[in-house]
């Protein structure tokens, strides 16, 4: 049973969310009957226990999953897609309970809750519409000996795992592909976050899906189930969202079977700011790219590259607009920033503060945990960040905005691409030329041009580098779950 703050009470939160494994269409307990806590960030109390899989269970799930597998495959697209159109229909008229959810065992704020609901509710109506254009090729072999058929088919099994910031959108973008290419998966969500993606497994059923398509775990034992999942034959596919570090070992794993990966790992995204930018445009957007999910994004902006002729009016005017964010229960309303995850993503924070401090910086507003119940940081902004402080080198996941000078073009690009990783960029100029060949010259998979927010599910959504390999959304998505077959045939 759900523990509901007095204001969540009336949104229909406890009758819609299961907390048992949903495995072959049913939800059972786990294989040793233990539990796992899940907390509410915004107040560090014990919400809800969720069933803890076994690898036991995860083999049931791969079954379970091989064995719906030919019966999927083999339905028409359109059916697969109108039954994708179902699940964003239901998601869409339950839009206001999911973001509920979401804002509770996650702690984002409501309108970021209510973002990534809708966010990921299109990835269901994107994919319904692409299961029914995967094309073909049809040509005559140079030698005139045979015709060249080529044909798509779906790649099999796929286990897909996901992160805990955003725990609607990280699955659909996952689901939404997989069923509409005719694959079967195991969806395996961060334990942080489970509630939504068991309100997602029983809004699929309602939506048609047939048993065994999906099936979802929650386990204390990630590595070893997940291990255990890679080194089965009957699993095809792995798409993985989550640090780069996980996604080195993931990706050794999955070498044994040679399973086909997609990965969306680690971001360091550079905001680059021009001197003959449009300051309320650029302060607008930097507030997007920073402050999208409280800086708990891959796609946030970490690294605040700002030109030395409009750095001083930049930095005062982020970190009035910073400061003025209410912080508070990400449910509450009027709440801007709410808390992070857990307690460690508070501490790390603060030790980032001190690093960049000791190395030079200077704290504008923020900076410090005020205590209390709940974790929280508040949103900050510093000003003269050394290049070798640690939330320059890695990824900072949470409200902290590190500005630092430049004075070139070639020095901006130059500092962007100083970083593994690849993901996003984002750059602010009024001199379209110029912004169209730094973004040439980013080291990115993505670029916002004048933009704080690029994500859509009709783009190509990955990175370069240490970012990731393969892409996510548009037509590209759903080829990350195809195989390629060629059939040679004369007559």
């Amino acid at each position: 049973m759900l523990k509901l703050p007095d204001s969540l009470q009336s949104f229909g939160i406890q009758d819609t969310v299961k907390t048992d494994l949903y495995i072959n269409g049913a939800w059972r307990a786990g294989a040793e009957g233990k539990r796992i806590d899940v907390l509410d960030p915004s107040t560090g109390k014990t919400i809800a226990s969720v069933a803890d899989a076994t690898v036991e269970d995860g083999m049931a799930a791969v079954k379970a999953a091989h064995d719906a597998l030919p019966g999927w495959a083999a339905t028409a697209p359109r059916q697969r897609g109108e039954i994708l159109r179902k699940c964003w229909e239901l998601m869409m008229a339950r839009s206001e309970m999911f973001a509920r959810l979401i804002s509770l065992e996650n702690g984002k704020a409501l309108p970021d809750a209510r973002g990534e609901v809708a966010y990921a509710a299109e990835f269901f109506r994107w994919f319904s519409e692409e299961a029914v254009r995967l094309n073909g090729d049809f040509s005559i072999a140079p030698s005139g000996n045979n015709k060249i058929l080529v044909t798509q088919q779906p790649i099999g099994v796929a286990v897909l795992v996901t992160p805990w910031n955003f725990p609607a959108a990280m699955a659909t973008r996952k689901i939404g592909p997989a069923l509409a290419a005719g694959c079967s998966v195991v969806l395996k969500p961060a334990t942080e976050t489970p509630l939504t993606a068991y309100a997602m497994a029983a809004l699929m059923e309602e939506a048609g899906v047939p048993k065994g398509v999906v099936n979802v775990l929650t386990t204390s034992s990630s590595g070893k189930l997940v291990s255990a999942m890679l080194h089965d034959a009957r699993v095809r596919k792995l798409s993985f969202t989550g640090s780069t570090a996980v996604g080195r070992k993931l990706l050794v794993e999955a070498a044994d079977q040679v399973i086909n990966c997609s990965m969306e790992l680690g971001g360091n995204a550079p905001f680059v700011v021009f001197d003959d930018a449009d300051l309320d445009k650029a302060l607008d957007g930097a507030m997007l790219a920073k402050m999208r999910n409280g800086g708990e994004a891959c796609t946030a902006a970490n690294r605040f590259y700002v030109q030395s002729g409009i750095a001083e009016r930049f930095a005062k005017g982020l970190a009035e607009r910073m400061g003025q964010m209410q912080v508070g229960a990400g449910y509450a309303e009027g709440v801007a920033c709410g808390p992070l995850i857990n307690q460690g993503a508070v501490d790390q924070m603060g030790d980032l503060v001190k690093d960049a401090v000791a190395k030079g910086a200077r704290v504008l507003t923020g900076g410090s945990a005020s205590g209390g119940d709940g974790f929280y940081f508040p949103p900050t902004v510093l000003t003269g960040v050394s290049g070798d402080a640690e939330m320059v080198r890695d990824e900072i996941f949470g409200p902290i905005a590190p500005i630092s000078v430049f004075e070139t073009v070639d020095e901006a690009v130059a500092m962007s691409n100083d970083s593994e990783y690849g993901l996003i960029a984002y750059v602010y100029t009024e001199d379209l030329k110029k912004g169209l060949q730094v973004a040439e010259r980013f080291e990115a998979g993505m670029v916002g041009l004048n933009r704080g927010l690029v994500s859509d599910p009709a783009a190509p959504f990955g990175g370069v580098k240490q970012s990731g390999l393969g892409r996510e959304g548009a037509h590209h998505g759903i080829m990350e779950f195809c195989e390629t077959k060629y059939i040679a045939v004369s007559w």
